[in-house]
């Protein structure tokens, strides 16, 4: 496997900017960009697999693909916020907009994808479903990974008994198994799947190579996501509604069977309003698929590439 490329853009703030960080696969000059955006909790190089096997498969088209996949701020190799009220949607928005005005002035782009796992895909919705906004082109295929307009509010509650809990771990397998205990809803990993995907989300507390680890993110994140009130969730959920029904990129949905946070009630909702989205549902997973397992991978390429 071939390993990205890190980069930086400055993102303007209240307080002055603020430096994200993305990773870039493939090649840097291509037209067709795919975002992959994460998880609430997570980073980047969440997506080494899926932007890999994208990258193979794109190789013999003309001028493959280029597939960036940004560490939102707080989070992996991005800076952290002064103002902890500012890790919110509205941010990571505005970030993931500064982004791609500099992908498309580093190489014009001329087709847009977009994959958002959990809070990715909620920032997704706030790109896609604003016709106004200055994005350099309209994304052109959505895929949303167990996310949708209606979050369940069990599933915010069990996630704030976890979140910003950094802790500190005395090596890699230690850390992992303590986030395995959090995330059996990922589904069925192997062992070495496992590890390679939390070998990214931990960094030396003392900022050296040795030593004891930490979770990788600004702990302050849960600041304003344990503000939430269940009365201010569904405010929202009108909203979001409103947002993806203005979505005009054919989208697909993934849902894990088992999701807490993404019902299949709403994710039929979903293939019946708005872009009409095509739904998978997938057996042995909650929240959320990690785009890791051959099916999902598969799934996800041929609906980017095809």
């Amino acid at each position: 496997m071939t390993l990205p490329t890190l980069n930086y853009l400055s993102c303007p703030d209240a307080t002055g900017s603020h430096r994200m960080a993305y990773w870039q696969w493939g090649n840097p000059h291509s037209a067709h960009v795919v975002v992959c955006v994460h998880g609430l909790s997570r980073q980047g190089r969440d997506f080494d697999v899926l932007a890999s096997a994208l990258c193979e498969r794109a190789g013999p088209l003309p001028g493959g693909i280029r597939v960036v996949c940004p560490d939102v701020v707080g989070r992996g190799e991005s800076d952290w916020l002064t103002d902890p009220m500012s890790y919110q949607i509205p941010t990571y928005a505005a970030d993931m907009l500064a982004l791609l005005a500099q992908l498309h002035a580093q190489s014009p782009m001329r087709t847009l994808d977009w994959v958002g796992t959990s809070m990715g895909g909620l920032i997704a919705m706030v790109v896609c479903g604003q016709p106004g906004l200055p994005l350099p082109l309209p994304v052109r295929r959505l895929v949303l990974n167990d996310v949708g307009p209606t979050i369940e509010w069990a599933a915010l509650v069990r996630i704030s008994t976890y979140l910003g809990k950094a802790g500190q771990f005395d090596s890699l397998q230690e850390a992992a198994d303590a986030m395995w205990a959090i995330s059996s809803g990922f589904g069925r990993h192997t062992p070495e799947q496992w590890l390679a995907l939390s070998q990214f989300m931990v960094k030396p507390v003392s900022g050296q190579q040795a030593g004891p680890l930490r979770l990788h993110y600004d702990p302050a994140i849960a600041v304003p996501f344990r503000q939430a009130t269940q009365a201010s969730t569904l405010q929202g959920e009108t909203m979001l509604w409103q947002l993806y029904d203005n979505i005009a990129a054919r989208t697909l949905v993934l849902r894990g069977q088992d999701s807490d946070l993404l019902t299949a009630a709403t994710a039929r909702r979903m293939a019946e309003r708005g872009p009409k989205a095509r739904l998978v549902e997938l057996a042995g997973v909650g929240h959320a698929p990690t785009l890791v397992a051959a099916d999902q991978v598969d799934t996800v390429a041929r609906f980017v590439l095809t």
